[in-house]
Order: structure tokens, then C-alpha cells, then sequence
């Protein structure tokens, strides 16, 4: 059975979780948005494995099943949110969203 080390496994979570933060502040697309904040998530319950098992506790198990409820209920409503956004304006475009309120 290989082990990993830990600072490993949280350096891997912390690009993931750039990657998904530069995604939320570069991209327009809204369904790119949603994407980017689900690798965000994921970073994060990599994370919390990662310390529960340095720290031999199930706590990190245990928040990465609350993390992927949490993505499943915002997966859900993000994707009801852009069916009717596209059907009102259609566009995906978050600039051209903007424009339309003001």
C-alpha cells in the first residue's frame, strides 16, 4: 500500500484550488463559473482528507461527505439558475448579463 505524504497531497488541493480560483475571476461563461467552484470544493475536501488522515480521525472524511452534499444541492440550483437565465436572456455570457440590468 503506498502512502502519500501529506504536504504532498496539500500542495496538489492548493493548485486545484488556484485553478479553480482563476477560473471564477478570468472566465464569462456562467456554467465555467459553476465548474471552477466545484473544483474549488473538491480542493478543499482534498484538503480536509488530507489532515484527517495526518491526523488518524475521520473528521476529514466526514466534512469531504458534507462538501459533496453541499456541490450536489449547488450543482442543482446553478444548474436551474442558468436554464432560466439562458431562456430569459439567451446568453451565458456574465458581461452581457450585466449589461442587460442596468
Amino acid at each position: 500500500m503506498t502512502s502519500f505524504n501529506t504536504n504532498t497531497v496539500l500542495i496538489v488541493a492548493a493548485i486545484l484550488f488556484v485553478l479553480g480560483l482563476i477560473g471564477v475571476l478570468t472566465r464569462r461563461n456562467i456554467i465555467f463559473l459553476l465548474l471552477s467552484a466545484e473544483i474549488m470544493l473538491n480542493a478543499a475536501g482534498i484538503a480536509f482528507v488530507a489532515a484527517g488522515a495526518k491526523w488518524q480521525q475521520p473528521d476529514g472524511q466526514v466534512m469531504f461527505l458534507m462538501i459533496l452534499a453541499m456541490a450536489a444541492a449547488e450543482v442543482s440550483v446553478g444548474l436551474a439558475l442558468v436554464l432560466q437565465i439562458f431562456h430569459q436572456h439567451k446568453t451565458l455570457d456574465v458581461d452581457n448579463l450585466n449589461e442587460l440590468s442596468d
